[in-house]
């Protein structure tokens, strides 16, 4: 089994879109996939993030970080949220992505591969420290 990341993506577009949308059919249709994926033991975690304008942004292009506030101008693209499936393949993880109700104009969901702690360096002294801090709250 492998941890993969379903990040849901949209535009400005699709923030329009969403605001047109019965609130009570975008919750109820969020919560029976979530309950889908409890049901089938596949979800870790998932989170919804609050409006980009409520954001900040810090740049680390210069030697000192600058930080933006939101809102900010037109958006190509912004992270609505995210869920963690544990699952047998990135296969999978596409099938499970393709049920999300995220349709509309602009609305992604990118799936990534969470990189575990076995895939670093055990003998690096930081690998060692979250290895046992992750056991001392059991999450190993």
């Amino acid at each position: 089994m492998a941890k993969y990341m379903l990040i849901m993506r949209a535009t400005d577009e699709t923030v329009v879109a969403y605001q047109k949308m019965d609130f009570q059919k975008i919750m109820d249709d969020m919560g029976a996939f979530n309950e889908e994926m409890i049901k089938a033991g596949v979800l870790v975690a998932g989170e919804g993030l609050e409006d980009a304008a409520d954001s900040v942004v810090v740049d680390y292009s210069t030697d000192t970080p600058v930080v933006t506030d939101g809102p900010y101008g037109e958006t190509k693209e912004l992270f609505n949220g995210f869920w963690i499936l544990e699952v047998a393949s990135k296969e999978e993880a596409v099938e499970w992505a393709k049920r999300a109700p995220l349709a509309g104009p602009g609305s992604k969901a990118e799936i990534r591969k969470v990189t575990e702690l076995d895939q670093f360096p055990q003998d690096n002294e930081h690998i060692q420290n979250e290895r046992a801090w992750r056991e001392s709250t059991g999450q190993l």
